[in-house]
């Protein structure tokens, strides 16, 4: 096992401070490695996650050659040569687990900025005191940008939040996390093959969702409230002037519309299985509020803006794989986490891998089982060169 840092690397050094799990806790369980803690319903702390991942790498003795970057992975007789900082290694097998979340996506536009304003990303982002005195624009509604906007808020800062598609849950439904529903309720089990759109799946964003020891909600009729300033999907930068779309409501309405749904589903599951649903009546939640007249441009220098945090969602870094398996937009091809245009290469960690629960940490175990049942198939099979 390769790791480029120390074990969990990205939770140490890509996080900001305040961060927690949006899983509880007892959901961050690991192969043959289940939360036994005091606190099965509480929301995991950066440090206590990095210190659950480091113990559970040292139960499993699992060998690992940390601060070793891989710099190239392509094909040789027999299997593939993996070139690293530390030195080359030759292998049958490849396992891809650098997950999807490599890299910050900043649009383009970002470009046309005023250079005095400054732009940070979530993986530079530690805490507001390092952002300039004045107005934050945070672009993007999904866990990261709201977590953000209401962290900055609370820091004193005027905060606008650039709001486009989006994914609204409420933290807890009928008395349970809604995590628990989507798991109890089967929704996290759904199989890839059973999804009609696998490839809008794997491109949602993610819930807005915040883990805190109140557990509270946190979605845009909170933010309002609070003294957020709610806006459309930024378009573009003119002059200075940041231009925002004009379907704001359009975005609240499908967001909503799609939670109800969702909803409707617990609904239907708790009816079928009320020994296990132990729970609450039904719920609605409030509509999402809009702005009778939301702006449709912030002028940045006059508006006060001091700083633009991009929460505007993440993409993977392959530039390492010299294997001709990604699409157009530097997506990994794949069947169920199996690389079929490349023999022997194999996948772990993706949106949607195998199940709707693939990139989360109880996602794990099911991925890993199915993914090294499928390499262990391979490396049986006898074929030629192998």
């Amino acid at each position: 096992m390769l790791e480029r840092g120390e074990v969990a690397n990205s939770w140490r050094r890509e996080r900001w401070d305040s961060l927690r799990l949006l899983t509880p806790n007892w959901q961050s369980r690991l192969p043959g490695y289940p939360y036994g803690g005091n606190d099965p319903d509480g929301f995991m702390t950066m440090p206590e996650l990095i210190g659950r991942i480091s113990a559970f790498a040292a139960a499993a003795s699992a060998p690992v050659r940390t601060h070793t970057t891989v710099t190239s992975v392509s094909r040789v007789d027999g299997g593939y040569r993996v070139a690293t900082d530390r030195g080359e290694l030759r292998c049958r097998t490849v396992v891809l687990a650098s997950g999807a979340a490599n890299i910050p996506k900043v649009p383009a536009l970002s470009a046309a900025v005023p250079p005095e304003i400054v732009c940070v990303t979530p993986f530079e982002y530690r805490n507001p005191d390092q952002l300039p005195q004045g107005a934050t624009l945070v672009v993007g509604a999904s866990a990261t940008g709201v977590q953000l906007a209401d962290e900055i808020r609370r820091s004193g800062r005027p905060v606008t939040l650039s709001v486009g598609e989006h994914v609204r849950l409420p933290r807890s439904y009928r008395g349970r996390d809604v995590l628990w529903w989507m798991e109890a309720a089967g929704v996290w089990s759904q199989r890839y093959t059973e999804i009609d759109d696998l490839e809008r799946a794997r491109r949602l964003p993610s819930p807005q969702l915040v883990g805190t020891p109140g557990r509270g909600t946190l979605d845009l009729n909170v933010l309002r409230t609070a003294g957020v300033e709610i806006v459309g999907r930024l378009g573009a930068i003119r002059d200075g002037c940041a231009l925002f779309s004009g379907g704001l409501a359009n975005h609240f309405a499908l967001a909503d519309l799609k939670m109800n749904r969702l909803l409707d589903t617990f609904d239907e599951w708790a009816a079928g299985h009320p020994s296990e649903a132990d729970v609450g009546p039904p719920e609605r939640f409030e509509p999402t509020r809009a702005p009778p007249r939301p702006n449709l441009s912030l002028d940045l220098r006059r508006g006060g803006v001091r700083s633009i945090v991009w929460a505007t969602g993440f993409r993977p870094d392959y530039r390492w794989l010299d294997v001709p398996v990604l699409d157009r937009n530097g997506e990994l091809r794949h069947d169920g986490g199996v690389v079929t245009e490349a023999p022997g290469i194999y996948a772990m960690g993706l949106p949607v891998l195998r199940r709707r629960r693939s990139t989360f940490i109880l996602g794990a175990e099911d991925d890993a089982r199915e993914v090294g049942g499928e390499l262990a198939r391979y490396l049986a099979s006898g074929a030629p060169g192998r």
